[in-house]
């Protein structure tokens, strides 16, 4: 039995969609993070060593990293979906995107997380000196990057319509976490409609829908 071991607003939720895409039976046990320190629970740690979410259990094999773990289930279960044929140019960007979500998109994405939260976790009579010194770090250190970033992801997405030519691929659920995180957090619905409507393709799939029910929602960058 497949088991996903599930933390609440993680990355998690891609691999549920997967799952669902794939109509796969799975056990999903839930992990929530500490309220304050929104940290994972020692927990996952008894599950793999990293205590990191997603972590997948599949018999005697315990995988982590998304990535790997998508490419586990299309290797092990995908019987040729949800990822273009071998040596064509398709292939070629999915290999592209599924690798670029966390490898460089990601990075900056979670700095700008941090520079939300340590003004908002700073006692009350500091916030006012906090907010407008996190903010000027922000755009000197990644809001350049992320803006070059999402621009070039909208003029990809004039080739075709998914990330990877014309079908739902694994390197679309894989950079589903950090798109909908910048779409929201760069305020993006004027300069990237490719990405909205992007979004949108996905939100709308039936499958997409049967995750969140099962896993609640991810998590999306304020």
């Amino acid at each position: 039995m497949l088991i996903v071991h599930h933390l609440n607003n993680s990355r998690s939720h891609r691999i549920l969609w997967l799952l669902e895409e794939l109509e796969l039976p799975y056990e999903i046990r839930h992990y929530q993070r500490h309220p304050q320190t929104m940290r994972a629970p020692d927990t996952l740690k008894q599950v793999h060593p990293l205590g990191k979410s997603p972590v997948l259990s599949d018999g005697e094999l315990v995988l982590a990293e998304s990535g790997a773990i998508l490419e586990y289930l299309l290797d092990t279960y995908g019987q040729g979906r949800f990822r273009p044929m071998a040596g064509t140019y398709d292939r070629i960007r999915y290999n592209f995107w599924l690798h670029y979500a966390e490898g460089s998109l990601m990075p900056p994405l979670l700095i700008t997380l941090i520079f939300h939260m340590i003004p908002r976790r700073a006692p009350v009579f500091l916030r006012w000196l906090f907010k407008p010194i996190f903010r000027k770090l922000r755009a000197h250190i990644v809001d350049a990057d992320l803006q070059r970033a999402f621009a070039y992801i909208e003029a990809e997405l004039g080739q075709s319509t998914w990330l990877a030519g014309e079908q739902l691929t694994a390197a679309d659920i894989q950079m589903s976490f950090p798109l909908e995180a910048g779409y929201q957090s760069l305020r993006l619905q004027d300069a990237c409609p490719r990405i909205g409507m992007l979004l949108k393709r996905i939100e709308e799939r039936p499958a997409y829908q049967r995750a969140l029910a099962k896993g609640g929602p991810s998590s999306r960058l304020a």
